[in-house]
């Protein structure tokens, strides 16, 4: 009876060592989602939780990992779709806030950007791309979250870097156009 009682309890203590506890927790407590096709923000059920911040690569991207998963480059801005941000309430020593955007509806599966240098506690985030994997539930869960079951139709998020070049380029024309036109104006004055 004695080598039961002290197995017993030498269980209950490694299992008390073995799961954290909810003080210990590094997690978010607390996301909403705005974007496109929403009225107001969407907060994820604490059970879907998990799924987004594990999907959306949110422990590599706030803390690093190694191997490092975060996707290398940016992916293609034509394979991004529609952009939703996503705010995190995180808890610990001071609460902290953190972003990221989403891309739900990217081709080839969801991808997540966070920006390096948000203030977490006393440090700052990795940041970086992540892209999740395509048999993953998360669209599934944000749509019956309240997201759109179909992708919204997107503006803001398409390359524009053509029509910043072009503006330049137009602007670049009409300034050499007025430069010789007052050229010519002050050399017609002097004849």
């Amino acid at each position: 009876m004695r080598t039961r009682t002290r197995f017993a309890i030498a269980a209950v203590l490694t299992a008390a060592l073995l799961v954290p506890s909810t003080a210990d927790a590094k997690g978010p407590s607390l996301a909403r989602i705005a974007g496109p096709g929403l009225t107001a923000p969407v907060t994820i059920p604490a059970a879907d939780l998990g799924l987004l911040v594990g999907e959306t690569g949110f422990f590599p991207q706030t803390f690093g990992q190694s191997p490092d998963p975060v996707l290398r480059e940016q992916p293609a801005v034509r394979e991004l779709g529609a952009r939703y941000t996503v705010t995190y309430t995180v808890p610990g020593p001071t609460t902290s806030m953190l972003r990221q955007e989403l891309y739900p509806y990217a081709t080839g599966g969801a991808i997540s950007y966070m920006e390096p240098g948000q203030a977490i506690w006393d440090m700052k985030t990795h940041g970086g791309w992540y892209r999740a994997a395509l048999s993953s539930d998360l669209r599934d869960m944000l749509v019956n979250a309240g997201l759109p079951q179909t992708p919204p139709a997107v503006l803001r998020n398409r390359d524009t870097s053509h029509i910043k070049e072009a503006r330049i380029a137009v602007g670049a024309g009409v300034g050499l156009a007025l430069a010789a036109g007052a050229l010519f104006l002050l050399g017609r004055r002097r004849r």
